[in-house]
């Protein structure tokens, strides 16, 4: 369920239907100019439509004033116990102040930054989180930890509300990937505010992705959340904004750059998968658009599992076969595969978005796809090959299907080469 209000921090939309916002924090000392806006600059060609530095003291805020005149993205404040820095940061020209209502000093100090933001037009992010919960609610943080955190952001909004002040988001965070789903879909159905969506203090790169993976895309499935922020022990903001973007573009809410399809590689595997995807994986980098790529390991399915994939590769252990739309373009040496599979993409640009094929190269692509492919497995094709001859006669279905079983031509086989001996083609 979509959030009913929507505010605007610094030009980008944020809830109300607009498209989930990405946003991250810097990691660097927000004083130090440079070093905070060479990473600001990084996070932004990541894709991240805003930033959030931190503002622990004055000469954060001195700093604040540039960063916002330089910034390519809209620029946070992030607000903790003083509010007399929230205060000074709306001023400096911040397009949004992040304080938590539970620390910034009580109701009256609250009122103040309120007063100050309603003046400037300067949106807020209030709300909680499970390491910072009022002191009354500590012991419903024992025996219902998510209604604690319900709790506590309802009384923030009721709050916002008294003041006469709208013109904000919600976050709830909880480092329990549980109860941050639990509190916020309860939270969801509450409050017509945009909510901000994160699992706090995640951990690393490898299991806070994971974590922040199962989380937000829970909620982001279920269309709650208009804004994520991933976060990450690492010093590389751009990490986390890469994280998002593969959430967003895993459940189809945003397109941002290419997508990667690759198979988990198993024991029919004639070549090295694992670098040859890291490879495509780095190339891609230098697209916008998002095409799909596929990567699959051997021929057993023909290519059918990822025939929706703008262009794909598939390999054996001396040769390979690039396609595109499911049909088959080339055949190439396996050590040759990405460079050409790379040409291909580029010609496809070149030509307007329109593949380029050779009907002689793509003959003798199909051929060694014939030639490799398992004769028994129910590849999509043969699938509807099935069907559309089950919608004819029994004994026309029962003949093709016959056909389509037939045991394939013997092949010769090197047992010196097998591929349980060795089974990987280096190409390096």
């Amino acid at each position: 369920m979509a959030s009913e209000r929507q505010i605007n921090v610094g030009g980008v939309p944020i809830g109300g239907g607009a498209p989930v916002v990405v946003q991250t924090m810097t990691k660097t000392e927000t004083a130090n100019l440079a070093a905070t806006m060479d990473q600001i600059h990084r996070v932004a060609e990541a894709g991240a439509d805003i930033v959030r530095v931190a503002v622990p003291r004055d000469p954060d805020v001195e700093a604040l004033k540039e960063i916002v005149r330089r910034s390519p993205i809209p620029v946070i404040a992030d607000i903790h116990f003083n509010h007399t820095l929230a205060i000074k940061a709306i001023e400096a020209g911040a397009h949004c102040v992040r304080i938590n209502p539970g620390n910034i000093g009580g109701e009256e100090k609250v009122a103040e930054v309120v007063r100050v933001a309603s003046a400037h037009g300067t949106p807020l992010r209030v709300g909680v989180n499970s390491g910072s919960l009022p002191k009354h609610l500590r012991q419903l943080e024992f025996e219902d930890p998510v209604q604690a955190l319900v709790s506590a952001a309802v009384e923030t909004v009721q709050l916002m509300e008294r003041l006469d002040f709208t013109d904000f988001k919600v976050s709830m965070k909880s480092t329990s990937v549980p109860n941050t789903i639990a509190s916020n879909r309860r939270l969801a159905e509450l409050i017509p505010y945009p909510l901000h969506l994160g699992i706090t203090e995640a951990g690393t790169k490898w299991s806070g992705s994971l974590k922040s993976a199962v989380g937000l895309g829970t909620l982001l499935a279920d269309g709650i959340g208009d804004t994520i922020r991933i976060s990450l022990s690492t010093f590389h903001a751009e990490e986390e904004v890469k994280v998002a973007w593969e959430i967003l573009k895993a459940l189809k809410l945003r397109e941002k750059g290419p997508v990667l399809i690759a198979c988990p590689t198993c024991g029919r595997l004639q070549f090295d998968m694992d670098s040859v995807v890291a490879e495509v994986e780095r190339r891609l980098e230098a697209y916008e658009d998002p095409i799909e790529v596929s990567v699959l390991g051997c021929a057993v399915n023909g290519i059918g599992e990822a025939r929706h994939a703008d262009f794909g590769i598939t390999g054996a252990k001396d040769m390979g076969m690039i396609y595109s739309k499911g049909e088959p373009l080339k055949k190439v040496a396996t050590e040759h595969l990405v460079d050409e599979l790379f040409k291909e993409i580029d010609r496809y640009y070149a030509a307007g978005k329109r593949v380029q094929r050779d009907e002689h190269e793509a003959a003798a692509a199909r051929a060694w796809l014939a030639a490799n492919e398992d004769a028994t497995a129910m590849t999509p094709e043969r699938i509807a090959a099935m069907e559309a001859a089950a919608a004819g006669s029994d004994e026309e279905a029962g003949g093709v299907l016959e056909s389509m079983l037939a045991p394939a031509a013997p092949v010769e086989i090197d047992e010196a080469a097998s591929p349980v001996a060795g089974r990987r083609f280096t190409r390096r």
